[in-house]
């Protein structure tokens, strides 16, 4: 993995990509680029995503055309927080694992699956039509775009 330090402020990728933030995964397609935003996992290198077969288009997509890329954002313009980390790479369509599933969802909806809504649930107790998406990255960007925040009286 190649990564891309062009600017003076970077974001540290593994702190960065351990938060629970959306992902916006881009597929190639017949009719042009696809994005779908997502949910994932960054772990042994790579990112995970869980996909349904029935639901979700990118899996399809992916199995006929692996290139992919990948951008997360953490944005708080409260505080003038602009981080961004984007990933290029490739991607495989892998069998689902219950394990690492639940560590992805446990991210996002905590780690009490009693909890979680019903079809979170389902997709751990009967994953039929999932699998999981591994993207493993050849080039990221990570930057830190941040600014300083005036109270300039201006209303958003």
């Amino acid at each position: 993995m190649r990564v891309i330090r062009d600017r003076p402020r970077t974001v540290d990728i593994d702190d960065f990509l351990a938060q629970p933030l959306f992902a916006h995964l881009a597929t190639a397609s017949d009719e042009g680029p696809r994005e779908s935003p997502v949910w994932f996992l960054w772990e042994d290198g790579a990112v995970w995503i869980i996909a349904s077969h029935v639901t979700d288009t990118f899996a399809h997509r992916i199995d006929r055309d692996a290139r992919c890329a990948i951008g997360v954002v953490d944005f708080d313009r409260s505080i003038g927080l602009v981080q961004h980390v984007g990933l290029r790479g490739r991607a495989t369509v892998e069998p689902f694992d219950a394990g690492r599933a639940c560590r992805l969802l446990a991210r996002y909806l905590g780690h009490d699956e009693s909890a979680w809504d019903e079809r979170f649930q389902a997709t751990l107790s009967n994953p039929k039509h999932d699998v999981l998406i591994r993207f493993v990255p050849e080039t990221v960007v990570a930057r830190d775009q941040s600014y300083e925040r005036r109270n300039d009286g201006v209303r958003w």
